[in-house]
């Protein structure tokens, strides 16, 4: 039956001018539970960056859908990433966020791992009289599909039939060097852990991260504290832009294959980026254009459940799912690595400022995100109309910005900022219905 409705949760109808999504999507216990099978257990996944791992023993846990996942670096400095679970009783085997171990031991019988996966004790194997099968059987972690990088960032998938990491990104590529190549000796997680949860649909979140639209009403309480700082007042280190500025200034935004998104926006007060004092040995290092494009504000998407930014502060965000009406989100403020402590300071300031758990901008995405899956449960209309914006000026293809920059999106856009299109959202959504309906036919997705 979800089978035939499945084409339902979408309402899209290009030629028409129309695209809607059907509340069910964000609040249907049943699809949630087939997006964690045809979704995130098929396709590529954020696990990190490679510079959390610098030296041989060090390793990070995190998560593909509802699976927890190990990724090490072993004593050849290689790469590994295993489901986080014990061969033995199923227990979770690494429960530290992160550290250093020549062994992984799970906490429930002790069994061992090195680094590489390979299961180097048995507690007490010999008193244990296991049979010539058991001892003829492999019980090594069980490792990921699929483990690849781009520029520093790692990714991993549960199937073997994804395409090339550097395929499945596609054109969104540009973007994530414009992340990635800030500074000479790569990028870092500025240590420290912010992660909460909401109590709303993972969704809420990609359909948010890439939202201008919402910025003038959401936070306007933020918008408000900052015309108050530049009179002098309040706290100053931040160095928050001025959003009356950034209104008036035009942007646009580009969909890509695969569910990929990214927006843009004109260069807004450069000099209070922290990369700004940096920005001629960037030039000389990646090229004036690059080094241009890192002055804008960008946000993206990349299909299902990771994001950067670097409007407000440079950061990158994982969402995942825990029920249908329950999301965590890990966010990391980035950095290059061996930047200027006053650099630091500035970047951490404007990071714990806006997106901090404890910041402006969190506690008023949280609370709107439940306010919306709270409607979106109820009765009454079907569709949602929150995906119209900017229809009427999308373009097919390269427009002269796109070109600009030797990209080839599906679609661009550019306007005035306060235009704030909407039709980014098209791309998850559509990818969303097409992973969807390719496992409900018993199809593979790519």
């Amino acid at each position: 039956m979800l089978m035939e409705n499945m084409g339902l949760c979408l309402d899209d109808r290009p030629d028409e001018g129309v695209f809607r999504v059907h509340r069910r999507v964000f609040t249907d216990p049943e699809i949630f539970e087939l997006e964690q099978k045809y979704i995130f257990e098929r396709t590529w996944i954020f696990l990190t960056i490679e510079s959390q791992l610098p030296n041989p023993g060090d390793f990070i846990t995190t998560w593909i859908g509802r699976t927890p996942i190990l990724v090490t670096r072993d004593a050849k400095g290689k790469l590994n990433a295993f489901s986080n679970v014990c061969r033995h009783k199923g227990s979770v085997v690494q429960r530290a966020d992160k550290g250093n171990a020549k062994y992984h031991v799970c906490n429930y019988h002790g069994w061992a791992y090195d680094p590489t996966g390979k299961i180097v004790d048995v507690k007490e194997h010999k008193a244990g009289q296991y049979s010539p099968a058991f001892d003829a059987a492999e019980h090594n972690l069980e490792p990921l599909a699929k483990l690849e990088s781009y520029n520093g960032i790692v990714f991993g998938s549960m199937s073997p039939n994804v395409p090339p990491l550097d395929e499945y990104l596609g054109e969104i590529r540009f973007f994530l060097d414009l992340v990635m190549e800030q500074g000479p000796k790569g990028m870092e997680f500025v240590p420290g852990r912010a992660a909460y949860t909401f109590q709303a649909n993972w969704k809420m979140q990609m359909d948010n991260g890439l939202d201008s639209y919402h910025l003038g009403s959401t936070h306007a309480s933020f918008a408000d504290v900052i015309q108050r700082r530049r009179k002098g007042e309040g706290h100053q280190e931040a160095r928050q832009y001025d959003w009356t500025e950034r209104f008036r200034g035009t942007g646009g935004s580009f969909s890509f294959k695969h569910g990929h998104s990214a927006i843009w926006s004109r260069p807004n007060e450069p000099f209070k980026r922290p990369i700004f004092p940096s920005i001629e040995e960037v030039k000389k290092r990646v090229g004036t254009l690059k080094a241009d494009w890192m002055l804008h504000g960008r946000n993206t998407i990349i299909f299902p459940n990771f994001q950067t930014a670097d409007s407000t502060a440079l950061l990158m965000r994982q969402f995942r799912p825990l029920s249908v009406n329950q999301t965590e989100m890990r966010v990391w403020c980035l950095a290059p690595i061996g930047e200027a402590r006053e650099q630091r300071s500035w970047r951490l300031r404007q990071f714990e400022d806006f997106f901090n758990p404890s910041g402006f901008a969190t506690p008023d995405d949280s609370a709107v995100y439940e306010d919306c899956h709270t409607g979106a449960a109820g009765s009454g209309f079907d569709y949602l109309d929150g995906y119209g914006r900017g229809m009427m000026v999308q373009e097919k293809g390269a427009n002269d910005v796109a070109q600009s920059i030797g990209i080839n999106p599906v679609t661009s856009i550019q306007g005035p900022f306060e235009q704030s299109s909407e039709t980014w959202h098209h791309p998850p959504h559509r990818e969303w219905r097409r992973m969807m309906e390719a496992g409900l036919a018993g199809k593979e997705p790519y």
